[in-house]
């Protein structure tokens, strides 16, 4: 049981590392006071600010989210551009009748634009200049006065984004939406984006952007290629040296469904190889990194109980224990049960697969596809 137990103590030794000095990547809230609806925090003058939203083939999903865009009693003046992305389903006509402060159809996307940084561009070229953008997607319902604790959370900041709380309406959304979120959050810790300068994301559901910061940095054209923007623009400015918070939200609202597997599937394997650069090194590294970390502990408890070789089976068991423990408070802020724990290594190993199906969709020439067009 020699490499059983070696497996179990590298494990466990990642699990102790990961629960106590990984940015508490764990925890739903960050701590980080941002003036909540304290009025106190109000600025003195309240800035413009213009929401940018890309929709392709949206005509479904904007009637649930627009209206409560447009419902945001912000005090300053607030702007709504809805970027058609060459959709085929009457989305501009449908963003017009619910009331966009504009629509407009995006201009053919030149070589080199990722599609949906292609249709953020288009909304930044005709929102003029205020003060924030603040980039959302189609299906994103907002709850009343979020605009303003974006605007208060940004006093002392070039980018606030909120994650979205995702549906978990379905069975499977249940089993997979809790640990994506997760997951992202254990390779950004929220608190590290917040408080240093190597840990850089956002989340692309919800991102209110300085518009100086963003020129200066290079504006969206610097990351025109990006698959996934969230990321990329959280790096671009955090390289230029901007500040920048991101948290969980649950007044920030997808109500996009992924009602089957195969739904949920797609959505993680279009950008997972990109997440990895396209490199079948860090590929490799990956799978086995979630093998070592989630796989390990609890084949190595079962293992050396059923040996009756203590040191797999206590390793085993404590690195599980503690996988459980960091998972059960996100599960805990979508309303499920703290029991779904200990099947977090199952579902580790469903996006191991994923990922590799993400690179093999890449290989063949299809990664990126989303909504019938490859990037």
């Amino acid at each position: 049981m020699l490499i059983p137990s070696v497996l179990a103590l590298l494990s466990l030794a990642a699990w102790l590392y990961l629960a106590a000095g990984h940015g508490g990547f764990w925890r739903t809230r960050t701590g980080i006071p941002d003036g909540g609806a304290d009025p106190s925090a109000d600025p003195s003058a309240w800035p413009h600010v213009t929401a940018v939203i890309p929709a392709r083939d949206e005509a479904a999903v904007l009637p649930a989210t627009l209206p409560t865009v447009l419902a945001q009693r912000y005090p300053g003046r607030f702007d709504v551009v809805v970027v058609d992305d060459a959709s085929t389903d009457g989305t501009a006509e449908a963003a017009a009748a619910l009331g966009a402060s504009r629509v407009v159809r995006a201009r053919e996307r030149p070589a080199g634009w990722a599609g949906k940084v292609w249709a953020m561009s288009e909304g930044v070229r005709a929102a003029g200049e205020p003060a924030f953008y603040l980039f959302t997607d189609a299906d994103i319902a907002y709850a009343p006065g979020t605009l303003a604790r974006l605007v208060r959370a940004a006093h002392d900041r070039d980018l606030v984004s909120r994650m979205a709380t995702l549906s978990t309406a379905t069975a499977w959304e249940r089993w997979i939406v809790p640990a994506f979120v997760y997951f992202f959050a254990q390779l950004y810790p929220f608190r590290r984006v917040a408080r240093g300068r190597r840990t850089a994301a956002a989340a692309g559901g919800c991102m209110l952007v300085r518009r100086e910061t963003l020129e200066a940095a290079g504006g969206l054209a610097a990351i025109r290629d990006a698959l996934i923007d969230d990321v990329a623009l959280g790096r671009l400015l955090k390289r230029a040296g901007a500040r920048c918070r991101l948290d969980l939200d649950r007044d920030v609202v997808s109500r996009r469904p992924y009602p089957r597997l195969g739904d949920l599937w797609a959505m993680i394997a279009r950008s997972a190889y990109h997440q990895l650069r396209y490199s079948p090194a860090l590929l490799a590294g990956t799978v086995l990194g979630l093998l070592l970390i989630y796989a390990v502990p609890p084949v190595a408890a079962v293992a050396g109980l059923a040996a009756l070789s203590p040191l797999p089976a206590v390793a085993g068991f404590l690195a599980w224990a503690l996988m459980a423990a960091t998972y059960i408070p996100m599960l805990r802020f979508y309303g499920l049960s703290p029991f779904r724990a200990p099947a977090l290594p199952l579902i580790a190993l469903m996006y191991a697969a994923m990922t590799v199906d993400s690179a093999r969709l890449h290989w063949m020439g299809r990664g990126g596809a989303w909504k019938g067009r490859v990037r």
